[in-house]
């Protein structure tokens, strides 16, 4: 990435060339005209610059998700609405998803690393727009919203609970039980699986829990595994509707594409110019780029382990083992879609050594309320990531693993308030303001 040092810029002004899509936009585009306000601002725009943010700005309809068949379904949204925030499915019965991803911090929790039933190793994403997004968590181990689900109601250090109990909670409650059946049909017979909870190993060693579910008949597990992946799909239709739009930046690309540009509250002339700087010179764009302002691309960029010394997370380097050995994976029995693209696309991942220590390339959208920063919360604002980028001060690197790409931008202090401030105007509201808060009341309550 290339730096232009102390070049004083000048609008470029052209017709914007709308002839179809592609990758990366030609020289032959523009953006529309800007009118004198934005003339005096000193920014060039060229046309692939504008191209990029025309691309950032212009959010698609959200995927399908054919492995999920209610993943569009409004009953299973509500009903995974209300599981979503329900304590009673961890062992405690004090820890529920929303405890970590909480609305009040964007579906963030605000903490370095997340503490659920235990301490965590990794900062908690937001799962705003995370149905765009094709792998979910740092390291890519699910590969659908609904798999990703139920990896954390078993997970020892966030709710530390288990299949059976999940199954015995959907069929005692009365709430859940009509919700469950009005969307799913009828539930199996569980021959009572809440006395004795158990579980299968899927990462760990064997426990009681374990052994408890290797005892049980094999039709009474597959009858658990039947409710577990359906309350899964639920709140994968939940979290569907958790998308954020109208941000400032959107507003200023929409206002300049209308030919009638009028100025947008929150996007002014430092957001302006660093955007310029974000989609030019500073290369920002070469990850965050397209509509969720992310290739969903897996990087190191040596940020130093918190701890110190080298780093130790593998990241994807684990996740590609573990998102093939899921048996929730899009390829799996449980799948409704089990030979479809998703399915072809978890077959086909190389597990390669040169995966190690990369993690998933985050969407920017809500980012300046989602702190802190990077797979170990290392970075408490963004002036402290903009700054690293700047100076890659302390960036540990692994030999061969090295990003060939990545090279300090000695930034000054006014490029980079600059950068923060763009990264500042990508935070938009609630697409569905409906599920964006708690539920009412959860049953049983």
């Amino acid at each position: 990435m290339r730096r232009w040092s102390g070049l004083i810029l000048l609008v470029a002004l052209a017709a914007c060339d709308r002839s179809g899509p592609s990758t990366e936009p030609t020289a032959a585009g523009g953006p529309p005209d800007l009118p004198g306000l934005l003339r005096t601002h000193g920014v060039e725009l060229t046309p692939r610059q504008w191209g990029r943010i025309e691309r950032m700005a212009e959010v698609p309809e959200l995927p399908a998700d054919p492995t999920n068949r209610v993943a569009d379904d409004l009953a299973a949204a509500r009903f995974g609405h209300q599981l979503f925030f329900d304590p009673r499915l961890s062992a405690g019965g004090d820890v529920s998803c929303a405890s970590c991803h909480d609305p009040a911090h964007d579906f963030t929790d605000g903490l370095r690393v997340a503490e659920g039933a235990g301490l965590n190793l990794r900062n908690t994403p937001t799962v705003l727009n995370a149905g765009h997004h094709r792998w979910l968590t740092w390291d890519g181990r699910s590969d659908s919203l609904w798999a990703q689900a139920l990896e954390p109601l078993e997970n020892e250090v966030e709710m530390a609970g288990d299949r059976c109990s999940v199954a015995a909670l959907v069929h005692a409650d009365p709430a859940y039980h009509r919700a469950y059946e009005s969307i799913f049909g009828p539930l199996p017979d569980l021959a009572d699986p809440g006395e004795a909870p158990a579980r299968p190993v899927r990462e760990g060693t064997p426990d009681s829990l374990h052994e408890r579910w290797e005892a049980l008949p094999p039709d009474t597990r597959r009858a658990v595994d039947e409710v577990f992946v359906n309350v899964g799909k639920s709140m994968g239709a939940y979290q569907r509707r958790l998308g954020s739009a109208d941000a400032p930046f959107d507003r200023f690309v929409a206002s300049v594409a209308s030919g009638r540009y009028e100025p947008v509250p929150g996007f002014g002339a430092r957001e302006l110019r660093g955007l310029a700087l974000f989609t030019g010179e500073a290369g920002c764009w070469e990850c965050h780029a397209g509509p969720m302002i992310t290739t969903g691309e897996f990087h190191n960029i040596g940020v130093p382990p918190v701890a110190g010394g080298m780093p130790t997370d593998s990241g994807r380097h684990a996740g590609t083992s573990i998102v093939k050995r899921d048996p929730f994976n899009a390829a799996g029995e449980w799948s409704d879609h089990p030979e479809g693209g998703r399915a072809r696309m978890v077959r086909t991942l190389v597990e390669t050594p040169d995966n190690w220590g990369r993690f998933r390339t985050p969407s920017l959208r809500e980012v300046s309320r989602t702190a802190p920063y990077m797979h170990e919360g290392r970075f408490e604002t963004l002036e402290d990531v903009v700054r690293f980028y700047s100076t890659l001060e302390g960036a540990v690197q692994l030999d061969h693993h090295q990003e060939s790409v990545l090279e300090p931008l000695h930034l000054d202090d006014e490029e980079v308030a600059q950068l923060v401030a763009f990264l500042e105007s990508l935070d938009g509201q609630p697409a569905d303001p409906a599920f964006a808060s708690a539920p009412g009341a959860v049953p049983g309550d």
